[in-house]
């Protein structure tokens, strides 16, 4: 189980990201227009680097949704590999079998 306090971390971040997605997209479109006039590119950006670190999507983590686990994350299910097969020992998983040979 991962500490509860780097799990309320990135529970924090994703709600940051979700707060000011529209906004950092916006002004990213701004500096990418070449069309634009370099001033107003050049004051996007800088209002781009005032917003919160943590408002970036980059900076999340995925974690395993029951342990916090960082490490070994299965995206699709998103689980880390020790609950991914334990569910699947206990066959809470559809369609996936222990294999045996």
């Amino acid at each position: 189980m991962a500490k509860k306090s780097m799990v309320n971390r990135e529970v924090k971040r994703a709600k940051l990201v979700k707060q000011h997605a529209a906004k950092r997209a916006s002004l990213k479109a701004v500096i990418a227009d070449q069309s634009k006039p370099m001033e107003e590119r050049f004051k996007a950006t800088l209002k781009l680097a005032e917003m919160p670190r943590n408002s970036s999507a980059v900076r999340m983590h995925n974690r395993c949704q029951l342990t916090g686990r960082p490490h070994a994350y299965y995206r699709k299910l998103k689980l880390s590999r020790i609950m991914l097969r334990d569910l699947a020992s206990f066959g809470q998983i559809p369609g996936m079998v222990k294999s045996s040979w």
